[in-house]
């Protein structure tokens, strides 16, 4: 099994859990591990094909790359930062502050639809050319 096919595997699971959290979204103490655990799988996935694969020195040659690849890293780089909000703010909410939902709810949304991007792309952005 090839390392790509591993990374694959990992993603689809990664965004499988992340459906799970979702639908728990309403009960607190199954949504928070669960979406911990997704936000650190997805990240250390990222450092794996980092590590298998110099992914930002590939990513660094933006104007030779496949324009798809571009489009690809630029989603993960994104999703990543709506990570890094979502912990932000559900911190906030975990310590009772509840202005901080309408935030954490639009920083979910938009972090699902990237990774929901994220993982389409990623086929054609690992297709042997």
């Amino acid at each position: 099994m090839t390392s790509a096919v591993v990374f694959q595997i990992q993603s689809f699971c990664i965004y499988a859990l992340m459906l799970f959290g979702i639908t728990k979204r309403k009960q607190r103490k199954i949504h928070v591990p669960t979406m911990i655990t997704v936000l650190t799988w997805d990240i250390i996935l990222i450092l794996q094909i980092e590590l298998n694969r110099s992914a930002v020195e590939k990513a660094a040659k933006a104007l030779i790359n496949p324009w798809i690849l571009n489009i690809h890293v630029s989603l993960a780089l994104s999703c990543v930062i709506f990570y890094f909000l979502l912990i932000y703010t559900g911190r906030k909410l975990l310590q009772g502050d509840h202005s901080a939902r309408a935030r954490h709810r639009f920083f979910g949304w938009s972090a699902f639809i990237l990774r929901t991007l994220t993982l389409i792309t990623s086929f054609f952005a690992v297709a042997p050319k």
